[in-house]
C-alpha cells in the first residue's frame, strides 16, 4: 500500500462512505424537490438481520445514550456480607452483579450500566437504568436474592430418548431436591486429560448425601440447573457421584465457565440487598448537555480546522479532511461497538479532537526544517513523518496509559469504578487511537495522492 497509496486512498474513501452511512441520524428525512413537488424520504441507521444455521445476528446502529443523557434511573444495592466468610465476599459481590445484570437484560433495558463496588467494609451493586422512570417496578425485579435449583426431567419426558436434547423449563421438569443452600461453592477448574476449561462444584454434608441420591437415578441422563427460574445448564449425569464434588463439563471457553461458576455461586451464596440509594435523572437535563456539548464540539471543531488551514495552507486543508475522517469513524464506532455516551464521555471526544490534529502540527513543523535544509519537499515530507513519530508514539501511548487507568478495567478497589469515569476513559482512549491512525495514515495518504508540494518550493 505504502508503494501505490492511490489503492490506500480508494479504501479510505470506501471506509470512510462506511463510516458515514453508519453514522446517519435516527429518523432522519431527505426532501429533494422533483419537478414542482417535494419528495421526502425517511433514512435510518443500516440494520443487520444475519442467520447461519442456529447463528442469528441482529444489531441496530444506533446511538446509545446513558443516564445523564436520557434520563432514567440509578439505583445502589447493598450486600450483606455478615453471613458469608470473609474470603468469599468478593465472589458473592461479584455473583450478585452477575445475576442483578441478568434479571436487568431480562427486564429489557437499553445499554444499562451494573457495577461492583467495595469500599472499605461496603460491598455495593449500582444500577444505571436509562429511560426506566418506574422505579419501584425495577427493583421488585432486581432487588430480591438470587434463587438456585436443580431440576430433573419430568417422567414422561425421561422416556424420550431424545431427553438429553430438550430444553427444560419449569413446565417440563420438576424439583430434583437440591438447592442453592445445599451447594458449598462453584469454582472454574481445567480437566486434567484435556486441560479445557470446566466448572467444580461442591456440596455441603447434607447436599453431598442428596445429590448422591439424585445422580445415582439419573445416570445417562440430564440434571438441570436453574438460576430465578431460567435454565443455566443441563449437564448429563455420567455416573452415581457419592463424595459430594463433581465437574460440569461441555467445551466451554474461559469466560462461558467462568460466567456460569458466578452464576452457581449466587445461589450457592444468596446474598440479601437493601437499597440505600434510588433516583431519577430527568431527561430534560440530559437533552440540554446534549444540545451544549454538540454545539461546543462543532465549535471546538470549527477553530481547529480554521486554524490549520490559516497556519499550514493546502495542508492544513488535507489534515482537516483527515479530522472529518477521524470524526466519521469515531463516531461509527461508538455505534458499532456499542459506546454507551455520557456527558464526561461526550468531553472526552471533544477533548481528543485537539489531539487528533496534534501529530499533523509535528509533522508540518518537522517537514517545513528539513525544507529549510534544501531538502526535496517529497523528501522533506517523508522525514517529516519520520522524524515525528517518536514524540507522535509518546504522547499519545500516555495518554492511553492514562485513559486504561481511568477505564480500571480490572475492577481494582484503588482505582476509579464510576461509570461516567469511565465513559470518560473509553471515549478518549477511542480518540487517542483513532487519531493515531488519522494523522498517520490518512493525512499521509491524502498529501501522498493530491499535494503538489510548496509554491515556491520553500518553507
Amino acid at each position: 500500500m505504502a508503494k501505490n497509496p492511490r489503492k490506500l486512498f480508494i479504501l479510505l474513501l470506501i471506509l470512510t462512505l462506511f463510516a458515514l452511512i453508519v453514522d446517519l441520524p435516527e429518523k432522519f428525512v431527505l426532501s429533494v424537490p422533483w419537478q414542482g413537488k417535494t419528495i421526502q424520504q425517511k433514512i435510518n441507521p443500516p440494520s443487520l438481520d444475519i442467520q447461519v444455521g442456529s447463528l442469528k445476528i441482529q444489531k441496530t446502529f444506533t446511538t446509545h445514550l446513558g443516564l445523564d443523557l436520557a434520563g432514567g434511573t440509578h439505583i445502589a444495592l447493598e450486600a450483606d456480607m455478615k453471613d458469608i466468610p470473609a474470603g468469599s465476599r468478593m465472589d458473592a459481590l461479584e455473583s450478585a452483579k452477575q445475576v442483578i445484570e441478568r434479571r436487568v437484560n431480562f427486564f429489557g433495558v437499553s445499554e444499562p450500566v451494573v457495577q461492583s463496588v467495595k469500599s472499605a467494609d461496603s460491598y455495593r451493586v449500582t444500577i444505571e437504568l436509562p429511560g426506566v422512570t418506574d422505579v419501584e417496578q425495577a427493583l421488585s425485579l432486581i432487588g430480591q436474592t438470587a434463587k438456585l435449583e436443580f431440576r430433573e426431567f419430568t417422567e414422561k419426558e425421561k422416556e424420550s430418548t431424545a431427553a438429553a436434547f430438550l430444553f427444560p423449563t419449569l413446565e417440563n421438569t420438576k424439583p430434583a431436591g437440591l438447592t442453592g443452600k445445599d451447594l458449598k461453592k462453584a469454582s472454574l477448574s481445567f480437566s486434567s486429560q484435556t486441560g479445557e476449561p470446566e466448572v467444580a462444584i461442591s456440596f455441603s454434608e447434607n447436599g453431598a448425601k442428596i445429590f448422591a441420591d439424585v445422580t445415582k437415578r439419573l445416570v445417562g441422563k440430564p440434571l438441570a440447573i436453574f438460576l430465578d427460574d431460567m435454565p443455566l445448564t443441563w449437564p448429563r449425569v455420567n455416573t452415581e457421584i457419592i463424595d459430594g464434588s463433581a465437574v460440569i463439563t461441555g467445551s466451554f471457553k474461559f469466560d462461558e465457565a467462568k460466567r456460569l461458576a458466578l452464576q452457581l455461586n449466587a445461589g450457592a451464596l444468596p446474598v440479601p440487598v437493601s437499597v440505600v440509594e434510588k433516583r431519577i435523572v430527568g431527561a430534560t437535563l440530559g437533552a440540554d448537555s446534549v444540545s451544549k456539548s454538540v454545539r461546543a464540539g462543532l465549535i471546538g471543531l470549527g477553530i481547529v480546522a480554521l486554524f490549520m488551514v490559516l497556519k499550514y495552507g493546502w495542508l492544513g486543508l488535507y489534515a482537516d479532511f483527515a479530522l472529518f475522517v477521524y470524526g466519521l469513524l469515531t463516531l461509527a464506532l461508538y455505534r458499532i461497538i456499542p459506546i454507551t455516551l455520557t456527558l464526561p464521555g461526550i468531553a472526552g471526544f471533544i477533548l481528543s479532537i485537539g489531539m487528533a490534529v496534534d501529530s499533523n502540527i509535528l509533522i508540518f513543523e518537522r517537514f517545513k526544517e528539513e525544507l529549510r535544509k534544501g531538502k526535496p519537499w517529497q523528501i522533506a515530507m517523508e522525514l517529516g513523518f519520520g522524524k515525528a513519530w517518536d514524540s507522535i508514539r509518546d504522547a499519545n501511548f500516555t495518554t492511553i496509559i492514562t485513559s486504561l487507568i481511568l477505564f480500571n478495567p480490572g475492577n481494582w478497589d484503588f482505582l476509579p469504578s464510576s461509570g461516567l469515569v469511565r465513559g470518560f476513559a473509553a471515549t478518549l482512549f477511542l480518540g487517542v487511537v483513532i487519531s493515531l491512525f488519522t494523522g498517520i495514515i490518512v493525512t499521509r495518504t491524502f498529501i501522498r495522492v493530491l499535494y503538489k508540494g510548496p509554491k515556491g518550493g520553500g518553507a
